[in-house]
């Protein structure tokens, strides 16, 4: 039997809608409705996926999901994201096949978050390892950057794409990730400078006024408060449940990771800011003497601002706000431009500088993600897309309240509905294609399955003589006056027999009386159903012009990023003609896409949107019903079903339906094709309902799945009461067998029992006879051995008796003995001791001065050392206290003793160095010697430690390139001052020292301006002030002194002259470098010598030291005055 449950065990509803019977719109909606009240928000279409947005988080994204999927068949278990991921990854890696996965949807149908599962659970699922782990998150990363630059607030989602994007991933044969491509399509610019009510404009402007520092918003000229700003829409600043300051930080760290450089990101915030200061520009009228209106800028303070960001003049970019030069051939005319223009002028400004923004942070991202290898690639596309849309001028039930302007559809909706044509255009193509290839490679006839085609409708709107993008365009470049009605009156002119447009204008007369189609506007009878567009607009949006006077004003300014966003502003390439239409470019794009689609596998996501009131548990009908109408999910099930409605392979489908046939249960022991047939044979299932292909039988009738799985699940009630029955059988036999021999097992052990007390009994009673038998032959014995022992102890004291008389009788005698010779030698010691005192007195009267000297001196050394041991001062060497000598004739020992005890704990104090401290040490104590009463910048530098590394330019990306170019380990980098002879200026340069070389490089882009070896160096000079200016004079006939001699500046002059003295000295080829220390010294540049002077003034910075050249010979350093 089977382990896991498949698509159609414990189903909710049905899980394929394939196999919904009868099948119908109600039908598919209750069936929906259903999953989606039991939290089973995914349906399948044969291979396709319906997602229902829960609006909630739900527990099926958990890591044990991604794992229960993996690596298992797509109908094998519940519907489910998941399974087409993995479906979609495994035919890529095993098969070598790409693929692409088309999640389609209206706004808050959830298509962004389907994307992110599908990336999640591919990076969950490939490979790990370091440069793996990099790309994947590479990859991920890059969501959070573009959606907060291309996502924002509506009235229908929180976190709205603004944009459609398609990411091709690519794969290295073992399915792992090598990089990724991204492409953007149709940002929705107009957003920046006008968003509906209750919406937002897009999330970075307002990540960046809550997450931002002070200290940044100050350098971006910017305010905390979003009502400053007129671009920002105020009655939805802040959106509940959404942190924008935490959201701001994540996309700071999501911009770090994809590889953004910390001045690409200052750039970037400093354009976003530029937008927000134009937004507040307000413009006033101003008559001329000819009459005409002319506009100027109202206040001039954001003006200003702006271009400080930017680098732009303001003069410039005033005129360009108030001014037009239209060119043409060789003539110049030079127009104003009222109020009204100079309004239309900014905001196209703010649109094409916060698009062109958006598309080169796009490529931006591609650079740093894409694939370095250059073999060929497995690739997985997917593709996230507006979904159909329809904006109704009254309000219509499935859609947010929109006030009649906002409601009407216009230009963007035109091109969204196009683009939605050509992916339903090629979703029927691929998905009969797929079905054509499965029936052929099967075997089974391929009969025509009847379907809307609508590449009619594609035709009417791409036709490149009469499409409706075609007539756009030429009217657009048409000369004279274009207007909307004038392109309206091509198109009734034109299009007026065409099936599908309909025009209250045309010549066609059923419409002339519709009172539902006003005069300004057309209708598509669309593949999802008819769309009302009106014309206003059409020709200005599809111009998206931006007048050449701002292009070349952007591009003068002095921002790098600005100058590649607007190339056609470079005087030296100027275009006449006109730019391509955005219909032109979106419709390309959408070529391009379609063609890359057609090359890959497709997997279909269909989002759908239960309710406009982002709220779970609640399935609105009549909005769903609209969704599924223009996805097309009923005709999709249509062609689905057109010819067989399932298929399974042989193995599973015996394994799943052996039960129902005698022949084919327990186990068939044939091939798995001929139990089928032999099962379906017994089952007199009819013949027409039914075929054999190669590998799998294809069932025509859902009823026929169904009539299957109900004999299936009587089939496995009857297998249950037989297994109970059998178990219970065995159960009570188990049970009987237990308590017979737990019968046997007691009556053993108490027959056991009873013998063992029976032998303990008769066991005691013959212990106690023979315990009375032996104690009365023990007592018997017993006093025989009392007597015996009795006459033996008589004997021993009688003999013990006389043996103690006689020894105490010898004992007397001995001590009286003793007692006489202790008296005599008592008497002789008396005597000597008396003779000896009497000598005695004779000589100590001739030698006590000397001894009790003596003894003073000896008293006095004693406490003296005491003393000093209590009072020793501390044990740092700086320390010089010492005790007071007591005595005078101390005071030898006392300082001989005070210069063994420093010597001493200077030992103990070096002795706590390490290798690199003793270094540190030793560098200055050089440099003492070299600069100590010479130089007055010295004092300051005793304090300060020598790091050398003050770039870590072995950690720091921004030097990854310059460290490469140095192979030698660098032993100080610092960014120092190159003086220029000819204005005294200085110039910031990175100075890199090694073992053999000096090198300087650009501070901004690290490449190498000079490298002077070591053996080069004659000697360097300095001055007695407090300045850093140093010289490098190097050696008459080297090499690196063609160019002459550096004179740079560092505040770090000390250790560096240190350094290279000691590099020099440690050199045994050459003589140690020469250090001159003068107030006035010769630097020779190239071909001439100039003296460089130091005298103590004023200088221009303040407190540091200015240089100022004086003729051609002579340099002039001021240097501050010390106090």
């Amino acid at each position: 039997m089977e382990g896991k449950a498949s698509l159609l065990d414990n189903m909710i509803g049905v899980g394929d809608m394939v196999l919904l019977e009868p099948l119908s719109e109600d039908s598919f909606l209750e069936n929906l409705k259903k999953r989606f009240d039991h939290n089973e928000i995914y349906t399948y279409i044969g291979s396709v996926v319906i997602s229902v947005n829960p609006y909630r988080s739900l527990p099926i994204y958990t890591p044990e999901k991604v794992e229960e999927y993996r690596n298992r068949n797509f109908y094998e278990l519940s519907p489910h994201i998941y399974a087409l991921a993995d479906e979609a990854y495994r035919s890529l890696r095993d098969q070598d096949k790409d693929q692409c996965i088309l999640i389609t949807g209206e706004s808050g149908a959830g298509k962004t978050e389907a994307s992110k599962l599908v990336m999640s659970y591919v990076a969950a699922v490939c490979g790990k390892g370091q440069e793996v782990n990099k790309v994947k998150e590479q990859l991920l990363q890059s969501n959070p950057v573009l959606e907060a630059f291309g996502n924002a607030k509506t009235v229908r989602n929180d976190n709205s794409s603004r944009f459609g994007k398609y990411m091709d991933i690519e794969f290295d044969f073992k399915g792992d990730p090598l990089g990724g491509v991204i492409s953007n399509y149709l940002l929705e610019k107009s957003r920046v400078v006008k968003q509906p009510r209750g919406e937002r404009n897009f999330h970075v402007f307002y990540q960046l006024l809550s997450g931002a520092s002070d200290e940044t918003l100050k350098k971006l000229k910017l305010d905390r408060d979003v009502s400053k700003y007129n671009y920002l829409c105020l009655d939805s600043a802040s959106v509940s449940g959404v942190d924008d300051a935490a959201n701001f930080r994540t996309v700071r760290n999501a911009m770090q990771i994809v590889g953004f450089m910390e001045d690409e990101v200052q750039s970037v915030l400093q354009l976003v800011a530029a937008v927000l200061k134009l937004g507040n520009i307000e413009f006033k009228p101003e008559s001329r003497s000819n009459g005409l209106d002319e506009s100027r800028v109202k206040d001039k303070n954001d003006l200003k601002e702006m271009c400080e960001l930017l680098g732009i003049e303001q003069s410039v970019l005033e005129r360009a706000f108030s001014y037009r030069t239209v060119e043409a051939k060789s003539e110049k005319v030079s127009t104003t431009l009222n109020v009204a223009q100079a309004y239309y002028a900014r905001d196209a400004l703010a649109k094409n500088l916060y698009s062109r923004l958006f598309s080169w942070m796009v490529t931006r991202i591609n650079g740093s993600i894409k694939a370095q290898a250059k073999t060929r690639h497995k690739v997985m596309g997917v593709l996230d897309i507006y979904g159909f849309e329809i904006f109704e001028s009254f309000l219509s039930s499935h859609l947010c309240c929109l006030d009649h302007q906002e409601g009407d559809n216009s230009f963007e909706q035109f091109i969204i509905n196009y683009c939605n044509e050509k992916l339903q255009q090629i979703f029927i193509e691929l998905t009969l294609r797929e079905e054509q290839e499965e029936y052929i490679r099967e075997g089974i006839e391929w009969t025509n399955i009847e379907y809307f085609n609508n590449a009619v409708i594609c035709d009417l709107m791409e036709n490149n003589q009469n499409g409706i993008l075609a007539m756009l365009d030429e009217e657009c470049l048409r000369p004279g006056t274009v207007t909307d009605e004038t392109f309206l009156d091509k198109l009734n002119t034109i299009c007026a027999e065409h099936q599908h447009f309909e025009s209250r204008l045309s010549k066609n007369s059923k419409f002339l009386t519709d009172h539902s189609l006003p005069h300004n506007c057309f209708r598509i009878q669309h593949y999802a159903g008819k769309v009302l567009y009106r014309v206003e607009g059409f020709v200005d949006k599809n111009n998206d012009l931006l007048y050449r006077d701002l292009s070349q004003a952007m591009y003068k300014a002095n921002h790098n990023l600005i100058k590649q966003l607007f190339p056609e502003g470079s005087p030296a390439k100027i275009n006449l003609k006109r730019p391509p239409t955005a219909g032109f470019q979106f419709k390309a794009s959408v070529g391009t896409l379609m063609r890359n689609l057609q090359t890959k596998n497709p997997n279909y996501i269909r989002c759908i949107k239960p309710n406009d009131k982002k709220a779970s548990h609640i399935f609105t009908e009549s909005l769903v019903c609209h969704q599924v109408r223009y996805l097309g999910l009923m005709e999709n099930v249509r062609v689905r079903r057109a010819g067989y409605a399932f298929r399974q392979a042989y193995e599973a489908c015996l394994e799943r339906y052996k039960m129902l046939c005698k022949k084919t249960w327990p186990h068939w022991k044939g091939p798995a094709r001929q139990g089928v047939e032999v099962l379906m044979a017994d089952l007199k299932v009819p013949p027409e309902e039914y075929s054999y292909g190669r590998s799998k039988i294809f069932i025509r009738n859902p009823r026929t799945l169904f009539f299957l799985e109900e004999r299936r699940r009587q089939c496995l009630q009857d297998l249950a009461a037989l297994i109970q029955k059998i178990y219970r059988g065995w159960k009570c036999r188990r049970q009987f067998l237990l308590m017979k021999k737990s019968q046997v097992v007691v009556a053993a052990w108490y027959r056991r029992y009873a013998q063992e007390k029976k032998y303990k009994k008769i066991k005691h009673a013959t212990t106690v006879m023979q315990s009375y038998a032996r104690g009365w032959q023990a007592r018997k014995l017993l006093r025989q051995l009392k007597h015996q022992k009795r006459c033996e102890e008589a004997a021993t004291t009688i003999a013990a008796y006389w043996h103690g008389t006689q020894a105490r009788r010898e004992l007397r005698r001995l001590k009286e003995e003793a007692r006489r010779k202790h008296a005599v030698a008592v008497i002789w010691a008396y005597w000597q001791g008396l003779k000896v005192r009497r000598e005695y007195r004779k000589f100590f009267r001739a030698n006590a001065g000397r001894k009790i000297y003596n003894f003073t001196v000896q008293r006095i050394i004693q406490k003296y050392f005491l003393n000093l041991r209590k009072n020793l001062p501390s044990m740092s060497p700086i320390d010089k206290s010492w005790p007071t000598r007591p005595y005078s004739f101390l005071d030898g020992v006392h300082t001989e003793l005070r210069r063994i005890f420093h010597l001493w704990r200077c030992k103990k104090y070096r002795s706590q160095f390490t290798e690199e401290k003793k270094a540190v040490y030793e560098e200055k104590l050089e440099a003492s010697e070299l600069f100590k009463d010479k130089k007055a910048l010295y004092p300051s530098s005793v304090s300060q430690s020598f790091k050398g590394d003050y770039l870590e330019i072995n950690k720091n990306p921004k030097y990854q390139k310059l460290h490469s170019a140095v192979d030698e380990k660098v032993l100080l980098a610092d960014t120092i001052s190159k003086i220029n002879r000819a204005n005294g200026k200085g110039t910031p340069r990175i100075f890199l020292l090694t073992k053999k070389s000096v090198v300087l490089a650009d501070q901004k882009t690290g490449q190498v301006k000079a490298s002077v070896p070591l053996l080069d160096l004659a000697s360097v000079s300095v001055s007695k002030q407090s300045d850093g200016f140093f010289a490098l004079k190097l050696k008459e006939g080297s090499a690196s002194a063609v160019k002459g001699d550096f004179l740079l500046s560092s505040e770090r002059l000390i250790e560096i002259i240190t350094k290279l003295y000691r590099l020099s000295a440690a050199n045994a080829e050459r003589v140690p470098l020469s250090v001159d220390i003068s107030d006035e010294f010769l630097v020779q540049f190239k071909n001439d010598k100039v003296c460089v002077k130091f005298i103590q003034g004023s200088p221009r910075n303040g407190n540091s030291a200015s240089c100022k050249r004086k003729n051609n010979r002579l340099l002039e350093v001021s240097v501050p005055s010390t106090p």
